[in-house]
């Protein structure tokens, strides 16, 4: 008769949770108005697979900037656009997992003013954007690649038309 014993060195494991980490990135739709209409300016880059994807310009918070700040430093380096924060627009947030942690983003959205600059990838010191347009409100959620961001858009717009 065989018996069995109960040895720790067998019991399954549990699988190992990675550690949750939170982080905060900002930018947001800048707004253009060019021959009556309002335009936004938005970034293409690739990601893991190399797929093109179109977004709206964030990046992470540096040294004891405020929400706002980074999304205008954000929204110039990643575009060449100068511009001005109006208004909050929302906050969009997911997980992902890198291979020693899991984090929990939040991207902090706004409408800002284009108030100088170009159109440029050049000021991106990440070298992230690997091409830049303008795309008219009222169709740049045709474009976005993510539905979080495409929301987003559509709030600016409902924001400048009057009826949010």
């Amino acid at each position: 008769m065989v018996t069995s014993m109960t040895n720790a060195a067998h019991a399954p494991r549990a699988p190992r949770r990675l550690p949750a980490v939170e982080e905060r990135s900002a930018g947001g739709v800048v707004v253009d108005v060019h021959e009556g209409q309002a335009r936004i300016a938005v970034i293409a880059r690739r990601n893991r697979a190399g797929r093109l994807e179109w977004c709206l310009p964030k990046g992470h918070i540096e040294g004891e900037e405020t929400l706002v700040e980074t999304a205008a430093r954000e929204v110039a380096e990643e575009t060449g656009i100068e511009a001005r924060v109006l208004v909050e627009l929302g906050t969009i947030d997911y997980w992902f997992a890198t291979s020693d942690h899991r984090i929990h983003k939040f991207v902090h959205h706004y409408l800002l003013e284009a108030v100088g600059g170009y159109l440029t990838i050049e000021k991106d010191p990440d070298h992230e954007a690997v091409d830049v347009a303008w795309l008219p409100l009222r169709e740049a959620h045709r474009h976005l690649t993510f539905p979080n961001e495409r929301r987003i858009a559509r709030e600016a717009w409902h924001r400048l038309a009057g009826d949010a």
